[in-house]
């Protein structure tokens, strides 16, 4: 975990409010049943979201000149421009591999392929739940419907040994905002565009387990 997270984890154990994985986004309001993830997002993810395709732009820019092969041999899963109709995808337990673009300061590479990790997606209604499983790293949180080539995802970040979560809106460092894209037949991306750590721009692919 990195050193300056460490008093947030104090803090998130000491929390009241603090809450298990599945309560991560804050459930319809009562009096809004039709409650969307505009409704949830916090401003700082609206900008994350408006500009996601410069923050693309600069990750493959700062990846390029040194990994272009690596690169090109990821094919749609790097290209902004792959999306296909047909973005919700069906509950289970997917291979999630995550790849980090750009770099935010000398000691981080521009260019990161993690080993694949365990990750699961559960209906709830109209939604769906997104949990990394295993890994130092785990965004977790849920999806919500938007158009036909994309869902937006909203969630935050478990770190190390993490059992508990904030919930999203509390910490401006945890929280995520992504896309959730189709890019083939059984193929899925997440893209989470400019992370507060690490790198310019995370692109974790999904492929069914089974």
């Amino acid at each position: 975990m990195p050193r300056r997270l460490a008093p947030h984890l104090l803090l998130l154990l000491a929390l009241a409010g603090c809450t298990h994985s599945r309560e991560v986004v804050a459930p319809p309001n009562s009096d809004r049943p039709t409650d969307t993830w505009r409704s949830l997002v916090t401003e700082d993810d609206r900008g994350r979201l408006r500009h996601w395709r410069t923050s693309w732009t600069d990750a493959l820019a700062s990846a390029q000149p040194a990994n272009a092969a690596a690169i090109g041999r990821e094919g749609a899963l790097l290209d902004p421009d792959a999306a296909l109709p047909g973005a919700r995808l069906p509950s289970g337990d997917y291979r999630c591999r995550w790849i980090k673009l750009g770099a935010q300061g000398a000691g981080n590479g521009a260019f990161t392929i993690y080993e694949p990790r365990t990750c699961r997606i559960a209906a709830e209604g109209s939604r769906l739940h997104f949990t990394v499983l295993d890994g130092p790293q785990r965004p977790i949180g849920t999806l919500f419907p938007d158009t036909g080539r994309r869902m937006i995802f909203l969630g935050t970040l478990q770190l190390g040994d993490e059992a508990l979560s904030y919930r999203y809106g509390r910490d401006r460092e945890r929280d995520m905002l992504g896309l959730l894209e189709r890019i083939g037949e059984r193929r899925w991306r997440l893209v989470l565009p400019a992370p507060h750590f690490e790198s310019l721009l995370d692109v974790i692919e999904l492929v069914p387990s089974r």
